[in-house]
Parts: structure tokens; sequence; C-alpha cells
């Protein structure tokens, strides 16, 4: 794209999106008032950012007080945003799921501390580290069980379509890390959870959700995809480039495929704040909603429960989701000892969302002390542990074949691989810590689903006295397409 269309594209988006502004409301304008600076805000840097769209709702002490939509939901067609445009929800997908598993743990027909292994067919989770019996249901729900970090998206006007779940499985089922030893957000886990939920109900997992969590919230406008009839109140995702992404899928649709209104899920908070509203009905006990909120992986600064991160932040207790891809970011965030909920969504990835749910909790939390945008320092430069400087020798190993793999520290601090046949490549940017060796290199897998699209190989590695091993990744690299992370099994044994 030439300079001159760049820059007629952005007049373009700002000058619908000035028309769009005159189109924006609020459900109800004397309670909003007092939102009156951040509603003005909004309207001012949708433009400037040229973000198309953001919904935003509020909840206090078991009340909606705020929800409104600004901008364009489809700049195309000139369709405004509103409180029940349907926005693409990313991770924020992953409450909505856990919270459909727990209806089925409340009833008997999931048990959370059983294997997960017990729900599937014949396509299993493999334990690589430890026994795959200890990735429990409850682990997978938590990014416990050591399934590594994995995406794979399908574009509506390219040829490749989603496998069958029993198939990912088979390729990428792999527990690259003993279960309960290492916290690893993984989209897989929940393309697990969704598949075991349609196996424990006999239901599609679109169906599952709807009959047995939106329907009973009141979430009318919700629904894993599009729903039928409900296609136009879908916003459009936009890429970086401000024009329409084609619709896409996953082969994890319980971490990534709901979409939801503001106005739907803000009444979804206001449930799991135990405020539950007349139409809404309990569909889970107040127990089963504190164990999803109860912190069983990694810390209060980087925790999670049962589909819900867990953080503690400025002296409150913090239970939310976010969620970003393609055409998405989305905040959800929960606030129990204030009674307050808040839920900001967008049809682009990009800044303002978190931007506006900070001034939202600035405004509502007293001391509550905004994020500030800090310099990242400038990494060391890598010097190797002892342990690992050397020469270590094994196999990668993939759905189609197993690889030879050479790692070499050197004492300078590079690290040179050999991958197969391929000419010998430098790890960029080494590091290790906590016992994981991390870095980045050019090499290919090789195998049909990492090679339709360009990608940059990481490395995720755990020292186990003289054995490295743990996940290759082939993820993305920056495009205007979100891609793929393919984790494949690596085990290295120091030479002597």
């Amino acid at each position: 794209m030439n300079t001159v269309s760049r820059v007629n594209r952005r007049l373009l988006a700002k000058a619908t999106m000035l028309g769009a502004m005159l189109l924006c409301r609020s459900v109800d304008a004397i309670s909003a008032d007092r939102f009156d600076d951040i509603r003005n805000y909004i309207r001012a840097e949708l433009v400037e950012q040229s973000v198309p769209s953001l919904a935003v709702a509020v909840a206090e002490n078991g009340k909606v007080v705020w929800e409104q939509g600004f901008g364009w939901a489809d700049r195309e067609k000139r369709i405004a945003a509103d409180e029940h445009t349907l926005y693409s929800l990313a991770s924020i997908s992953k409450p909505l799921t856990a919270t459909g598993l727990m209806t089925l743990v409340q009833a008997g027909q999931v048990d959370l501390d059983a294997p997960a292994n017990r729900y599937l067919g014949n396509a299993k989770l493999r334990a690589r580290v430890g026994n795959a019996d200890g990735a429990t249901i409850r682990r997978v729900a938590n990014h416990t069980s050591g399934l590594p970090e994995h995406y794979q998206f399908f574009y509506s006007d390219e040829p490749y379509t989603r496998p069958s779940m029993d198939e990912t499985i088979l390729r990428y089922g792999n527990l690259v890390t003993a279960p309960g030893e290492h916290y690893e957000y993984s989209n897989l886990g929940y393309g697990v959870l969704d598949y075991v939920m349609e196996r424990a109900s006999g239901m599609s997992y679109a169906q599952f959700m709807r009959l047995n969590v939106f329907l009973p919230l009141g979430m009318t406008h919700t629904s894993v995809d599009i729903g039928p009839g409900l296609e136009a109140f879908a916003a459009t995702r936009y890429g970086p480039d401000g024009l329409p992404i084609p619709f896409y899928g996953f082969d994890h649709p319980g971490a990534s495929a709901v979409y939801s209104s503001a106005h739907d899920l803000i009444r979804f908070a206001l449930f799991h704040l135990k405020a539950h509203l007349p139409e809404q009905r309990a569909i889970l006990s107040d127990a089963s909603i504190e164990q999803m909120h109860q912190l069983t992986a990694g810390d209060l600064n980087d925790g999670y429960g049962v589909g819900f991160a867990i953080r503690e932040r400025n002296g409150y207790r913090i239970v939310s989701h976010s969620g970003s891809m393609g055409g998405v970011k989305t905040k959800m965030q929960l606030f129990p000892q204030a009674k307050l909920a808040l839920v900001v969504l967008s049809n682009s990835d990009n800044a303002l969302t978190d931007d506006v749910a900070e001034r939202l909790a600035a405004k509502l939390l007293r001391g509550w002390k905004p994020r500030q945008q800090g310099q990242s320092a400038d990494a060391a430069p890598f010097a190797p542990d002892a342990a690992l400087l050397g020469v270590w020798k094994g196999t990668l190993e993939t759905y189609v074949k197993d690889v030879p793999v050479e790692l070499r520290f050197l004492a300078g601090g590079n690290v040179v691989a050999q991958v197969g046949d391929q000419l010998p490549a430098l790890v960029d940017a080494p590091h290790f810590s906590g016992g994981m060796f991390t870095g980045a290199l050019n090499v290919r897998i090789g195998t049909p689903d990492t090679e339709r699209y360009p990608y940059i190989v990481r490395l995720s590695l755990k020292l186990r006295d003289e054995v490295l091993n743990g996940a290759v990744i082939a993820g993305d690299v920056e495009g205007p397409r979100v891609r793929n992370a393919l984790a494949q099994w690596l085990e290295l044994k120091k030479q002597r």
C-alpha cells in the first residue's frame, strides 16, 4: 500500500468515526453523568487512534450503572456500536467455558481432580515428563497441566480447515512439563476442556453453552462464534491496516471462540460477584463460584483459578480475564471487595481498551494508581550457566518424523543450533532463569502445519540435571494475520 493510500484510508477512517460519534448513546444518561470525562475521552481517542469502536459497561453494588457503545461496529455498512453489539471476546471465552464446565462438575458428570484423559476418547494427552494422570481437569483449567503455548487459526478465505479435536490432541497434546510443575498459559487446554464438555454432555460445545450458560444467565446476545440470528449484531474485526479481517476460527474454540456484548458480559460478571439478577438462574452455587475464583496456580502477581486470572493490585483482589488477537482487544475485571465489575470491548487490537479500563478503575476505586508506561530495560548479555556449557544432542519429535538436534553453548555467550541437515543457526535472545532456557532461531520444523506460513522457532527448555527438554514452538512472525503457535517435543542430553 503506498503512502497516499495510507493517508487517504486514515482520513476516511477518522471522518467515518466522527460520524459515528453522533450515533453514540447511553442506556441511562442520568446515571452515566459521572462518566462524562471518560465518555469524551473515548470519543476523542477513537478518532485519534483510528480505533473502529469500543463498548463499555460498569456495574456497582449489584446494578448496571453504565453501558454504552462508541464508534462503528461495521465501518463499511455504517453500523454504529452500542451496548448490544456482539464482540469477539478472544480469551474472555475461557471464564465462560469454565463456567459451563463447572455446571457439569456440580452435576457430578465431571470431576475437577480426575485425569482429563478419563473424559477423552482414543486420543489422549501424552506425558513427556511425569505422569499423564496428573493432568487433571483442574490443572488443565488453571494452565498447570504441562500443555505448552498453542494456537492455530483458520481463515474463511484460505483453504485450510480445522482438524478434529482427536487429531489435534494426537499431534500437539504433549505435556512438556510435569503436571503441576509449571504454569504455562495454553489455549490448547481449553480446546481439550470444550471437547470434554461435549463428550460428557452429549451436546456440541456451542449448543451446551447456549442452553446451560448463556440463556439461563439472560445472555441473549452471546454465542459461540456468531450464532444464527445474531449476524446483524456482530462487530467486524479490523486489522492494523484498518481493513476488515475475514472470519476465522480455531482448533481451540473453548479458549477463544465466544462472542458477547457489553450488556451481556457485565451481567455475567455480576453473576460471578454473586449479585444474581432477577432474570438469571443460579446455574452455579456460591461455593462453585468461589472455587473458580480460588488461586490454584502462580501467585497474586500472576495467578489463575478455574477460568479466571487472579491478581492483587493497589490493595484490591482482582478476578479477571482479558483477550487479544487479530481484530480483538477485550477486558473484564471483577473487584469483589468493592462490588464492582468493568467490561471494555473493542473490534481492533489496540492500547485504548486497557487505557479506558485503567481510567474507570481509577475513577471508581479509592487509592487506585493507574499503570504507568515504562521503558523496558536493556537485557544483559547472556552468560551461560556452567551447567549449560558444552554440547547437547538429542531429538526433535514431530507428528511427521524425528529430527536430530544439537545445541552448543559457548563460553562467550553464543548458542549455536544444528537442526537436521540445515545450516547451523545462532540462537537469538538466549535467556536462562529458574531452570528454564529460552531463545529464538530461524530454522524449519518441516511439518505441513508449520510450513503453511512464515514462522520463527522459539525454545522453552527445562534443565533437568544433564537433560534439557521441553517445547520447540513454531510461532508467528509479525504480519497482518495471527497464524499459529505449534509446539513440538525436544529432548537433549549433555555430551561428555
